[in-house]
């Protein structure tokens, strides 16, 4: 008897949107795994961050499907489409979003808060990104690299399925964001989660288990040397 493959993390389905006369992802297909952890590449403006938003929900898709843990998210009222995001999702920001009425602690428990459960873990999250101590600060005593690491700790905090990440080492300096990628990875194998992370660092998709560039044909697997060598002809093209 044949043996059914597990249901994938995240499924998208001939996935497309445009704004306005603006085509920005076409038919796009891709799927990825429980416990995998993949970068998306590709030059500003392609529809990197687009395609996290159209994921979470927090932007509707022309046309496709977005399957989280086999759920569809077009089949979901708006209530238990905010329920599946507080659940299963954790977003890093690349602006952060922290509440600046809360203290650190709270921000990073907010999700706790939301799902019911005990917030004793803020406290380890907190640790764990190199801010024990700065519980009781609020948001505007913190520099951006530590506003960054509080957003990572608290999109981790709850344990989730699936993790998108939007630029998560953009403000912080090479030793952190390698503290935070190996955070990151250590979730994703403790809780046979997965993860996304679009990012301009090659030093940052090199930590993931594939490297994927998108452009206007759409998803390609690529090798560090490649990102590399796409970046120097873009630069070179702009000269």
């Amino acid at each position: 008897m044949p043996v059914d493959s597990p249901t994938p993390a995240l499924a998208c389905q001939a996935l497309t949107k445009s704004y306005g006369k603006r085509s920005v992802l076409t038919g796009l297909d891709f799927t990825l795994a429980r416990g995998e952890y993949v970068a998306i590449m590709g030059d500003s403006g392609v529809g990197k961050s687009t395609l996290l938003n159209l994921i979470a929900g927090l932007d509707a898709a022309d046309a496709g499907s977005v399957l989280i843990d086999g759920t569809p998210m077009s089949g979901l009222d708006d209530h238990a489409a905010t329920q599946l995001r507080r659940q299963k999702l954790g977003f890093i920001f690349q602006a952060f979003h922290l509440l600046p009425h809360l203290t650190v602690r709270q921000n990073i428990a907010l999700p706790l808060v939301l799902n019911h459960v005990p917030v004793v873990r803020a406290d380890a999250m907190l640790a764990a990104v190199g801010l024990a101590g700065r519980g009781e600060d609020m948001p505007r005593q913190l520099s951006g690299g530590e506003l960054q690491r509080v957003a990572i700790a608290r999109a981790l905090v709850h344990r989730p399925q699936l993790i998108l990440a939007d630029e998560p080492t953009g403000n912080l300096d090479p030793d952190t964001a390698h503290d935070v990628l190996r955070l990151l990875r250590e979730e994703i194998r403790s809780n046979n989660s997965a993860a996304i992370i679009v990012t301009h660092s090659a030093a940052a998709a090199a930590s993931a288990d594939r490297i994927l560039l998108l452009s206007r044909d759409g998803l390609r697997e690529v090798s560090v040397d490649e990102v590399s060598l796409h970046h120097s002809a873009a630069r070179q093209a702009k000269a």
